[in-house]
């Protein structure tokens, strides 16, 4: 009984052991429990101390690939490449090396290594010429010994480029023997290249480049469809790990989306024959500023070149600004059309084979100088009425003064309501930022007085672009209809449209067709007759008009005061007269000089010899001829 008892004892004090083990896990489970709770819902860490030990994720911006522009035919006149920075582990199997027991081996594989890096200098220092081959090598030795694994060494290159760089002794052993660094995140970046260089910069448009420092993003289409070019940025997190900075799956990560492609109207070789045409004319002539060339399609409106060529500081030509649509200047001849436009419009006048007196070229009541060629057609055909043919042909001032001042003086607005009509007083919307409005006085205005009438008819006291006069033209060559110019085709998404911009036509009729008809007959005969002569050789017919103008001053004169002035030459035209295809201009605008620079010189040579490089490449040409 005695050992029974003993024994119920000993279970007793076991079971209470148990038990209180027990409790005590139970209370540590509760307690851990609750710290568990604590911790992840009520605990706020210093800090500082969180800061210290929590790995930080930075964000970084995954660039996206700018959209190409392309030309009317497909071909590229910007675009998007990668560039790669030259990296260099110095330190790559130096500690390979240094385990090899063998002293004598260890020295030969690492003296090997080190003649393999010598023959790269030769290739880095012919790559990177600002220093020499010594220079590339002494940097290897000194990061070696260093233990550097990250040198950078010139400046970013070209995929092309960077393919020959892998190819260089030591650099073609691959990275883990020869040390180049091919870690995308840190060594690519995208430039925008432009194949044709400066060819057509203002009317295609540059960004910033950032090894240069040179471009502007808001210039031509660049600028004007950057939204749709740039595409989205995209975003990573990255955090630091032992291996590095390595992307932090915990975070958001949204991948880029490049850029939509832009096709243009433009051609990039009828480009280039205008750009090389302009040049050859002016180039060698120091007191040319600089000029432009539009070459438009007649039926649909779209540009195909669009040269602008002014003079740098050292005297060298370049696409440094959008004479085509940003220069304003009196037009002085080309504009005359408008007003025999507008008074066979009105019926003023019916056929280019009527007469007006010729007054001996003088409009009596009015301050205007004798015109020459009335003088001259008098003497020569002995009579007082000179047909308005030969007007158009000679550009006589005084005949369009003339047809102005006599059918308009005394409903002046309805003259200037006809240059309304035609587009020519208006800023309409165009696919580049920068064209300019033109300016004329309002004939209501308290400045205005009636010699203003006769100005604006001969074109004066009127400013125009470029753009605006041949789009008059272009729309005398399409019957008149009136076409709206534009640059850019359509914006595409891995080759497909997304959105077309269709020809646009600004007025179905500015004039009737047999207006048109008329107005075309005149122009023919100044280049076959009158002062637009040295086209009648041409491959094709022409029909065109010549102006030469003044340009006012800094002290408000068209003349200094040792008879040095500034000239605006123009030619416009469109061919084949038969069936026209394209409206071009050329303006030349002169420096501060004592010659004379008339729109049938430097222009109109120009033309010429665009229409007969056209003729050689067009498709039409050899399909009508």
């Amino acid at each position: 009984m005695a050992r029974q008892g003993k024994t119920r004892t000993k279970r007793d004090r076991i079971g209470i052991a148990l038990y209180v083990f027990y409790v005590l896990l139970l209370l540590v489970s509760l307690w851990l429990i609750g710290r568990l709770v604590y911790i992840q819902v009520f605990y706020k860490p210093d800090p500082k101390i969180e800061r210290a030990l929590t790995p930080r994720s930075t964000r970084k911006e995954i660039e996206s690939a700018r959209g190409d522009i392309l030309d009317c035919n497909g071909r590229t006149l910007a675009l998007t490449v990668r560039r790669y920075k030259i990296c260099m582990d110095c330190s790559v199997r130096k500690k390979e090396f240094a385990s090899i027991a063998d002293a004598r081996r260890r020295d030969s594989l690492e003296n090997e290594w080190m003649a393999k890096a010598k023959d790269l200098s030769v290739c880095l220092a012919e790559l990177f010429p600002e220093h020499k081959a010594s220079w590339y090598y002494n940097s290897i030795k000194r990061n070696r010994e260093k233990g550097n694994g990250f040198v950078e060494f010139g400046h970013p290159v070209d995929k092309q480029t960077f393919e020959k760089v892998q190819q260089f002794p030591l650099f073609r052993e691959g990275t883990n023997k020869g040390g180049l660094i091919l870690r995308k995140r840190d060594i690519n970046k995208n430039v925008r290249r432009y194949p044709y260089g400066r060819l057509g910069s203002r009317a295609i448009g540059f960004i910033r480049d950032e090894d240069t420092g040179v471009g502007n993003r808001y210039v031509g289409i660049e600028g004007k469809f950057d939204e749709y070019l740039s595409g989205k940025v995209g975003e990573e997190w990255l955090r630091v790990s032992d291996m590095g900075r390595v992307q932090d799956f915990d975070s958001t990560f949204v991948a880029a989306e490049d850029g939509n492609d832009i096709r243009s109207t433009l051609n990039i070789e009828y480009q280039e024959i205008a750009d090389r045409a302009l040049r050859e004319q002016i180039s060698d002539d120091p007191e040319i500023e600089g000029g432009c060339v539009i070459l438009m399609d007649v039926k649909t409106g779209a540009i195909r070149a669009m040269v602008n060529l002014l003079r740098d500081d050292d005297g060298d030509l370049d696409e440094t600004y959008n004479l085509a649509i940003g220069r304003m200047g009196e037009p002085g001849s080309v504009f005359k059309l408008s007003t025999l436009m507008s008074a066979l419009e009105d019926g003023y006048v019916h056929s280019l084979d009527e007469r007006i007196p010729g007054n001996h070229g003088v409009i009596e009541g009015y301050r205007y100088a004798a015109d020459e060629h009335i003088i001259d057609y008098e003497r020569e055909h002995h009579t007082n009425w000179v047909p308005l043919l030969y007007c158009v042909e000679v550009s006589s001032n005084y005949a369009f003064r003339y047809l102005a001042i006599t059918h308009y003086a005394s409903h002046k607005e309805d003259f200037y309501n006809h240059i309304r009509k035609y587009h020519l007083a208006d800023a309409f919307d165009f696919d580049l930022v920068g064209l300019a409005k033109p300016n004329f006085l309002e004939p209501d205005s308290k400045y205005w007085n009636k010699h203003d009438l006769g100005s604006v008819a001969m074109g004066y006291s009127i400013t125009e672009s470029p753009l605006h006069i041949v789009n008059f033209y272009n729309a005398i060559a399409g019957k008149g209809r009136m076409m709206k110019p534009y640059i850019v085709e359509d914006i595409e998404k891995d080759g497909k449209i997304i959105k077309k911009f269709e020809p646009c036509i600004l007025d179905s009729a500015i004039c009737s067709a047999a207006t048109a008809a008329i107005l075309t007959e005149g122009l023919k005969g100044v280049t076959s007759e009158g002062t637009a002569k040295v086209l009648n050789d041409a491959k094709v017919s022409v029909a065109g008009k010549t102006g030469t103008s003044r340009v006012v001053l800094s002290n408000g004169k068209y003349e200094m005061p040792d008879g040095k002035k500034k000239n605006q030459g123009t030619f416009v035209g469109f061919f084949p007269v038969e069936d026209p295809q394209y409206t071009i201009i050329t303006v030349v605008y002169s420096r501060l000089s004592s010659r004379s620079f008339y729109g049938s010189g430097y222009p109109a040579k120009t033309v010429k010899t665009i229409i007969d490089e056209l003729y050689r490449i067009d498709p039409y040409w050899r399909n009508t001829i």
